[in-house]
């Protein structure tokens, strides 16, 4: 694959402007999936808010981090951003063009340039295809012009399988080769960007590290943009530059990856910081932990105020249960959605109940 050319939307709608720094801007998206009710499911009687309102900005040739709990919309973010969920309201820029206002043909030619690496990898490919097949299918349904042979070996090389694979069967392969496979299904078409929804979490933790680190070279190697979904933070820490974290639907901290480990400022992250393990057993042996009560108010009744204070220890009643707060600027590049970030790291704001345990 040492022409890149072939696999390019050339003729995809054009930008509206100058290449920038940003490739990816997301403005206020929001997806609802109405709750049906009645004999014939005809009546909408309210709507789960799986993302609620969300921005972000994802850098040319750099990797955004997206983590938090099951539930949270993250991989419904990741699906509408591609358009294989329709957004409610707001806006998914990709490189200038307006992907939320694209229709038949123009869609299809901009979803050549991003691509998607699915969290099964089992799952997300065909057992009635061989390997050859599942790679040059998404070349076909573009319409792309190519030479077989030469594409597929240079694909599987890219991936590091074997030129013998393409002729196997995704059940004939372990879990870290079919995520390969995906993988490559994936940069077939020399795509910008790749959306990869918990790449790693199927598979063990001795494969772990290779995926991660192949994802490494391909985006050095292809110049790749990366939105890497996942719940743990230790995967994220080592691939992502820029970390945002999702709670109930909304960002409530975004910042430098160094910047969030070093000093988490929103208290969701901070328990969850809590839970990542310290390689070191003395630090890991004396360590606290906090532990969050509660479970995770519905998406389809969500609390008001702010979304996380049924659970959190610092918790002010006047005005967290009454008052959304915004994702604001607290340090240079730091972002949090808390109206007591800065007395919570100044220790000016104690918690009413101790979450704090030795573990």
């Amino acid at each position: 694959m040492t022409d890149r050319t072939p696999g390019r939307a050339t003729d995809a709608p054009s930008s509206s402007g100058p290449a920038t720094d940003t490739l990816l801007e997301v403005r206020d998206l929001k997806v609802y999936f109405p709750i049906k009710q009645g004999v014939l499911f005809d009546r909408t009687v309210g709507a789960v808010r799986a993302v609620d309102g969300v921005d972000l900005d994802l850098p040319r040739g750099r990797t955004f981090g997206l983590v938090g709990e099951s539930g949270c919309g993250k991989s419904t973010l990741g699906r509408a951003i591609l358009r294989l969920v329709e957004p409610t309201a707001g806006t998914v820029t990709f490189d200038g063009i307006d992907v939320a206002a694209l229709k038949g043909e123009q869609l299809r030619l901009v979803r050549r340039r991003m691509q998607m690496v699915f969290q099964d990898p089992l799952a997300s490919l065909n057992p009635r295809q061989s390997v050859e097949t599942i790679i040059t299918e998404p070349l076909r349904a573009h319409a792309v012009e190519y030479d077989k042979r030469t594409r597929v070996r240079d694909v599987l090389d890219l991936v590091g399988l074997p030129a013998s694979a393409a002729t196997r069967y995704p059940h004939e392969f372990s879990g870290g080769q079919r995520q390969r496979i995906g993988i490559a299904r994936a940069v077939a078409l020399e795509p910008e960007l790749i959306i990869a929804d918990e790449p790693v979490s199927a598979l063990d933790v001795s494969i772990q590290a290779q995926i991660i680190n192949l994802l490494e070279e391909l985006q050095e190697r292809l110049g790749l943009t990366y939105l890497v979904i996942a719940h743990d933070l230790a995967v994220v820490r080592h691939i992502s530059e820029e970390i945002a974290v999702m709670y109930l639907g909304g960002i409530v901290e975004q910042t430098d990856t160094e910047s969030l480990y070093r000093e988490p400022m929103h208290p969701y992250t901070i328990a969850l910081m809590s839970a990542v393990p310290v390689p070191d057993p003395l630090v890991e042996d004396t360590r606290q932990r906090i532990l969050l009560t509660g479970d995770i108010p519905s998406p389809a009744n969500p609390p008001p105020g702010c979304r996380f204070h049924t659970r959190c220890p610092y918790r002010q009643e006047a005005r967290c249960d009454t008052e959304r707060p915004e994702l604001r600027l607290i340090a240079p590049g730091h972002r949090v959605a808390c109206h007591y970030a800065e007395e919570i790291i100044a220790g000016t704001v104690t918690p009413k109940a101790d979450p704090v345990l030795n573990v």
